[in-house]
């Protein structure tokens, strides 16, 4: 009787959702832009400094009407990494964000608000890097999969044009550093900055 009430309650869910999206006014679109990236270890063991990389990708975007909730998601190749005084370590990722959007609805220039989840996988860029620090040498490793949460803002023109500002904050240790100087490892989170443009259709 439970399992049949349970399966009731997801055939409802299910159905709602399915109305829903529907419903929902789907475009497709074009992303992209620049990031200003850092990464925050959990140990002062590397000066990391910002770098600049690009994203670009294509997006969907699906709302209920000009004002009010919808969703974005994206397949972005993205740059992230971190500088330092020796060396640049920078990778490229397949980035997929997923967001549920708020638009105000208003004509001509629409606010908007985003907010949701990213997971990335690492396409290219060293694996390990060998980094000095402080006359310390340190084996930089740079994970395959990370994952954290974005928060954005911005505005869409003439219903075409949507120009948006976004900080992601990761929350898996994408990066770790073994230093040279004991049998310790340290791990990295990325933090990034990106200013986008996306043209919908």
């Amino acid at each position: 009787m439970f399992v049949m009430k349970r399966m009731k309650y997801l055939l409802i869910i299910a159905a709602l959702l399915a109305v829903s999206t529907a419903n929902a006014q789907f475009r497709f679109g074009v992303k992209g832009g620049l990031n200003i990236a850092k990464v925050s270890f959990n140990k002062d063991v590397l000066n990391s400094g910002n770098i600049t990389g690009f994203h670009v990708g294509p997006m969907i975007e699906g709302m209920f009407g000009k004002g009010g909730v919808g969703f974005d998601a994206g397949l972005l190749f993205s740059q992230k990494g971190f500088d330092t005084d020796d060396k640049t370590v920078k990778n490229t990722f397949l980035e997929i964000p997923a967001n549920l959007k708020f638009k105000f609805g208003l004509p001509l220039v629409n606010p908007y608000f985003a907010v949701g989840p990213y997971i990335d996988f690492r396409v290219s860029g060293d694996k390990l890097r060998d980094i000095s620090y402080k006359d310390v040498k340190h084996q930089v490793e740079s994970k395959s999969f990370g994952a954290g949460l974005n928060f954005g803002a911005g505005a869409e023109v003439l219903d075409k044009l949507q120009v948006g500002l976004t900080y992601s904050w990761g929350l898996t240790n994408d990066y770790k550093t073994f230093d040279g100087s004991d049998l310790g490892s340290y791990t990295g989170k990325p933090h990034t900055w990106s200013i986008s443009a996306a043209y919908l259709f």
